[in-house]
């Protein structure tokens, strides 16, 4: 079942990735090129040279889900990352929707600072 929404935090992977790749491949780069713990709850983003296809890589309570979309026609267009990498979950429909958005005012929000 899907389970993603605004409560994950979501990193985007700044350079393309072999889509062959898999669960320990994907893995393997959240720990060793960004630093992560991919048993952490966020969500890793990583899309191909081309931009046509995506796959999103989450831990969840008993296992990794792996989520992949490959477009027909088109790219996906990434939206530009905050600090570390991270976008947020409003960007990331947005860009699985091909829905570009050429300018966006963000109204100020509480948020609990990170640890």
């Amino acid at each position: 079942m899907f389970n993603l929404g605004s409560s994950h935090r979501y990193l985007l992977y700044n350079r393309p990735c072999d889509m062959r790749k898999s669960f320990d491949s994907l893995s393997g780069i959240v720990s060793g090129e960004l630093g992560r713990e991919p048993t952490g709850g966020e969500v890793f983003v990583f899309l191909n040279k081309r931009r046509s296809h995506i796959k999103l890589l989450h831990w969840e309570r008993d296992g990794f889900a792996l989520y992949y979309k490959r477009l027909e026609k088109g790219t996906f267009t990434p939206p530009v990352p905050g600090e570390n990498g991270s976008i947020l979950w409003p960007e990331l429909v947005l860009m699985l929707e091909g829905i570009k958005a050429e300018k966006i005012v963000r109204k100020s929000r509480y948020c609990v600072p990170e640890k």
